[in-house]
């Protein structure tokens, strides 16, 4: 899921300075389960911004509205009704989320309400990690399901540097080495031969080449 926090509410004070009419959008999916965006948090943003403008002295009327998936359109459409009334949309979503409302209301200025941070899980209640880069050329069949790009601090795709100790990592004594995990993962499926096998450099060209990246599906095109 992608993982995001809310601004400041200094920041996002400033952005809507000059404004009074504020549509707050909320996203029900990734940024709702990180306690980011979704409706809670949309409601508790519209209070902070009126007691903020009331003590400065100043008019605000907010609007508010979540929508099941921010990134789709069939979804943010539940929304055509609210944005004539507003000078501004707040989205409290992802970046993809926030460019999905401008692509789709142009005629308002959508500002971005979230910080959008990784792409990760849930570990415990109340903290996130990351455990993807998006690389675009995945190789968890050969890792045990486990990411060295992302959870091993020098992400080094052939076993461990040397430097960790006890299973932890030497960058960090509190994160556990990647590939002492993933050796683990291996050991307990009966995989361990995989060890042996060589992980090729990533494509860079699936990342640097054609940005902004694309996926046609042309079994799916209308």
């Amino acid at each position: 899921m992608i993982v995001g926090e809310r601004k400041p509410i200094k920041e996002i004070l400033k952005m809507i300075e000059g404004y009074e009419r504020i549509l707050i959008v909320g996203c029900g999916t990734c940024v709702a389960v990180c306690f980011a965006g979704g409706e809670k948090q949309v409601k508790i943003l519209a209070s902070a911004l009126k007691i903020s403008r009331n003590i400065q002295g100043k008019k605000i009327v907010i609007e508010e509205m979540t929508v099941e998936r921010q990134c789709e359109k069939e979804f943010v459409d539940e929304l055509k009704n609210l944005i004539p009334s507003s000078d501004i949309i707040i989205s409290l979503a992802c970046g993809i989320g926030a460019q999905t409302l401008t692509e789709l209301f142009p005629e308002k200025i959508t500002l971005p309400g979230l910080n959008t941070t990784f792409i990760g899980a849930p570990v415990v209640h109340g903290i996130w990690e990351e455990r993807c880069r998006s690389c675009g050329d995945c190789s968890l069949d050969l890792s045990g399901g486990i990411c060295p790009v992302s959870r091993c601090s020098k992400s080094l795709l052939n076993g461990p540097c040397g430097g960790s100790k006890n299973g932890k990592c030497e960058v960090n004594s509190e994160i556990d080495c990647a590939w002492q995990l993933i050796y683990n993962r291996l050991k307990k499926i009966g995989k361990i031969n995989l060890m042996t096998e060589i992980i090729p450099p990533k494509k860079r060209s699936l990342i640097d080449n054609g940005i902004p990246r694309k996926i046609i599906r042309e079994d799916l095109m209308i």
